[in-house]
């Protein structure tokens, strides 16, 4: 994690920002890459139990943005070709995020899932459990196969940070005593500490070069921070005419729009909003006075200000790397984590 005063001296510049591509624009340098990958992917889900291929049917129709798997690639064309190693740490990856999704669904009884009904809303809990499960063995069975011990250590060492990260996480939103720090320490493990996985597999599978592949775990780092705090405002934006939806404060979820907010009221104000962030039976209204507060408060621009900041570290970490078209690619990415809609 990042000293603050680290994080205060730097932000991401405003010429910077006209760098934003969408993601269909950011999958273009690594197109075929992708399209190599999804084969090999498919390849590795084979089963011959009937529910089980039904499922991961399913849940490649539904499949997202692929924006892990994007990162890999750009980050070890970073530093030479996209390899067999490349195809198998993507694929690890892939395998470990779609596990961390489904539990979540189960854990949250979402009913969807990108737009779709969700895994645990068709098939129920237990194949939910089971199916994340199967995933994670899967990604287990894909390192040992290829003999890609080290990129096993790699993604075992996120696994172990997300769990704890989720464990602070439902600690703080019970007692509800989250601050700032905690809040950073919380998102390094459970978000940030994949998306560097990412960056540094994708070194890995590129190039034995010890200090490249620490600099790519930071970028990545600080890259994953501001990629949360960029879903975390979602939360208490307003766009297009149209309500937030408030669903971490529905799930009771602090976040630093909120933190940020409380750290501004005073005393009986803080009190009030703490006591119904902390109903379960939150209405409609209560969800909209909290938005309100935090909007009164400077809190999403407070956290959108941290965004960009953080989004600058691993800007400023990737400068350290030669000028490239690849290394370019990679700025873009950053540049669409924080700008992104959705």
């Amino acid at each position: 994690m990042l000293e603050t005063e680290e994080v205060k001296s730097t932000s991401v510049s405003a010429a910077k920002q006209n760098t934003y591509r969408s993601i269909n624009e950011l999958k273009q340098p690594v197109s075929g890459d992708l399209k190599a990958f999804n084969k090999y992917f498919k390849k590795a889900l084979r089963t011959d139990v009937f529910l089980l291929n039904q499922i991961l049917s399913y849940m490649l129709v539904t499949k997202g943005k692929q924006m892990r798997p994007i990162l890999v690639f750009l980050s070890a064309r970073m530093f030479g070709d996209v390899t067999e190693r490349s195809y198998t740490a993507a694929t690890m990856i892939e395998l470990l995020h779609s596990a961390t999704l489904i539990h979540d669904d189960v854990v949250d009884d979402a009913d969807r899932r990108r737009g779709f009904l969700s895994i645990n809303k068709l098939w129920k809990s237990k194949a939910s459990v089971l199916l994340g499960d199967y995933l994670l063995s899967k990604g287990l069975l894909v390192a040992l196969e290829n003999e890609e011990f080290e990129l096993l250590r790699v993604l075992s060492t996120a696994v172990k940070k997300m769990s704890e990260g989720e464990l602070r996480q439902l600690k703080a939103a019970k007692l509800l005593n989250m601050t700032e720090e905690k809040y950073y320490r919380i998102i390094s493990e459970k978000t940030a500490s994949l998306i560097s996985a990412c960056t540094e597999c994708g070194t890995i599978s590129a190039t034995d070069n010890n200090h490249h592949r620490e600099l790519m775990r930071e970028v990545g780092l600080n890259m994953g921070i501001a990629f949360q705090i960029r879903d975390d405002l979602f939360d208490y934006e307003q766009t297009n005419s149209e309500k937030s939806k408030g669903n971490d404060i529905i799930e009771r979820k602090i976040t630093l729009p909120l933190i940020a907010s409380l750290d501004r009221a005073g005393y009986f104000e803080r009190k009030a909003i703490k006591r119904k962030f902390r109903n379960k039976k939150k209405n409609r209204s209560d969800i909209d006075e909290i938005i309100a507060f935090v909007r009164e408060k400077k809190g999403v621009d407070y956290a959108r200000s941290k965004m960009q900041q953080y989004a600058g570290i691993a800007v400023e970490k990737l400068h350290q790397l030669p000028e490239s078209r690849e290394r370019d690619d990679l700025e873009s990415f950053i540049q669409f984590v924080i700008n992104r809609k959705k």
